[in-house]
């Protein structure tokens, strides 16, 4: 078959530009238009980019409102940094969202919150740096002007007290449309519930201030013997179904027991994958860890492959 051939005389000038590199031009109107739709990382990677969209971000304080760090910038969030990332907002941040930022201290954050006063979202969840007393004084500095905070996030700092819960509630708007409300958000969720201002309450079992959870599934025995109160507790009290949120019989632990340390209730535990050998699941929180050899249509959890190359190193 003869190869194709190129006539250069009869080119047109769009196959004479064929193969040659061409300028970079600008970037398409549209990519400023989602600029305040972007993840953090998404700003820092887009920034990166070119300098028009640099420019952008550094001109614009619209994708800056709204910010919330979580992995795995959160793993490496830092006092200084946090101050440097928010000061783009110009003293107007309206969210700061910072999930698992262990490096984050008391100073850091109260010097976020006084060059930004119009804050009315603080989510600090698993931010073990701080303590009760850390974020007590920043909702305070930011409530000083007449500022109202709609929604505190705090589940996972250490050392929180009733009086800690008290003090903070004070701070925070209450919905007039449902002052009865009780928040018993699902197990596993974060944020489903946008109405109570605070992600912890007192513990019904344990009297903790923990983060408090109700039983979601309709046929639940408790709820069906109308004992809501016994279905309502913290995750310590009341073992809880990782992938549904149920109350699990102590009956069921050891029946429905997975490969991770994770609880799975009867009924999620038969519709899960198991492994060849020891008949177990993972939950799908760590359903990576399945590995599957060749010709199964199973999988070998990490635990029993390793007995299986102890078995052939003996044999």
């Amino acid at each position: 078959m003869p190869k194709p051939s190129f006539d250069v005389e009869h080119a047109s000038p769009e196959d004479e530009n064929m193969g040659n590199p061409t300028e970079p031009g600008q970037p398409h109107e549209a990519l400023f238009l989602v600029l305040p739709y972007l993840s953090l990382s998404g700003l820092i990677a887009i920034g990166q980019a070119c300098t028009s969209l640099r420019d952008a971000l550094r001109d614009d304080i619209l994708p800056w409102l709204e910010l919330v760090v979580d992995d795995p910038l959160s793993r490496r969030m830092r006092d200084e940094i946090l101050i440097e990332i928010t000061s783009k907002a110009n003293g107007k941040l309206r969210t700061l969202g910072l999930f698992n930022c262990t490096k984050i201290t008391d100073g850091g954050l109260q010097s976020v919150v006084e060059r930004n006063p119009l804050i009315n979202k603080l989510y600090v969840p698993g931010c073990t740096g701080l303590t009760p007393e850390g974020v007590i004084n920043a909702v305070k500095t930011l409530s000083a002007n007449g500022n109202i905070l709609q929604s505190i996030k705090i589940n996972g700092i250490y050392d929180l007290q009733k009086q800690h819960l008290q003090v903070l509630r004070s701070y925070v708007q209450v919905n007039p449309e449902t002052p009865e409300h009780k928040c018993s958000p699902h197990f596993g969720r974060e944020g489903d519930c946008n109405v109570c201002p605070l992600d912890v309450d007192i513990c019904p079992k344990c009297n903790e201030v923990r983060k408090v959870y109700i039983c979601p599934i309709e046929t639940c025995v408790r709820k069906r013997d109308r004992r809501l109160s016994e279905c309502r507790g913290c995750g310590s009290c009341i073992p809880r179904c990782i992938q549904c949120g149920a109350c699990v019989e102590l009956d069921d632990l050891e029946e429905a027991e997975a490969i991770c340390p994770d609880i799975l209730c009867m009924s999620c535990w038969l519709q899960l994958p198991k492994c060849d050998f020891c008949n177990k699941p993972y939950c799908k929180r760590h359903a990576e860890r399945q590995l599957n050899p060749s010709g199964s249509r199973g999988f070998v959890c990490e635990l029993c492959t390793v007995y299986e190359e102890e078995d052939d190193i003996d044999v």
